[in-house]
């Protein structure tokens, strides 16, 4: 599997690496991954209790894009600063798996835009590229497919399956669940973001899974299309 990157994307000020671990056993839990999780939540939730979110430049960065693309702010807001949000409401930041845990904490830490997917449940290679409105999209909680709008930056498989719609909404098709045994995971950046931070936070993904998941990983640099 090949993970390509549409010039126009990359000019609209996108920033994109993956990180891919394969051979993850993303069952169960341990002591040691619940603490270090709770003591990092605990840290987060006293960092961001005054945040301002337009004021910070790496989260301002994924609306200014959305700006730049076209796409309407108060409908789409950016991962990260909606993780931030929830855990400020929460206090806290509910549990799924290991592996998807993993990512949002990171996200959380770095600010990035950071998302999960199943490898073994995509077709062909990934893209990041600009949508036509003929891509299929079934949104991750949904049953049924939604229209995709033209001109929206998008991670497609060959199938022409949106895998996750700019960085706010991921799929159905490749959620990683607890059977999970190879993940790739998308760290997406914006034009305030410089290229050490996205490669500090592959790597630390890399690190964070295999120690917590086994596997082995690797940093892959898309091809740009």
């Amino acid at each position: 599997m090949k993970f390509k990157v549409e010039r126009a994307v990359l000019d609209n000020g996108v920033r994109i690496i993956f990180a891919v671990v394969r051979g993850i056993d993303n069952h169960g839990d341990s002591a040691e991954w619940q603490e270090y999780r709770a003591a990092r939540i605990k840290e987060l939730c006293e960092l961001y209790e005054n945040i301002d979110i337009h004021a910070d430049p790496v989260l301002e960065g994924f609306n200014i894009l959305h700006d730049n693309v076209g796409v309407k702010r108060r409908k789409n807001i950016p991962a990260s600063e909606n993780l931030i949000k929830l855990l400020l409401k929460h206090h806290g930041m509910f549990y799924i798996n290991k592996a998807v845990d993993i990512y949002n904490l990171i996200s959380l830490e770095s600010k990035l835009a950071l998302g999960a997917h199943n490898i073994d449940k995509v077709d062909g290679d990934v893209t990041l590229r600009f949508t036509d409105g003929t891509e299929k999209y079934v949104p991750i909680g949904q049953e049924e497919p939604v229209p995709v709008a033209p001109h929206e930056y998008c991670y497609c498989d060959d199938s022409n399956e949106v895998l996750c719609r700019l960085e706010v909404r991921q799929v159905n098709k490749t959620a990683v669940d607890e059977n999970t045994a190879n993940v790739f995971y998308i760290v997406q950046g914006n034009a305030a973001t410089p290229d050490e931070l996205l490669y500090e936070t592959a790597r630390k993904i890399i690190d964070t899974t295999v120690k917590y998941c086994g596997g082995s990983g690797e940093m892959i640099i898309p091809e740009v299309v």
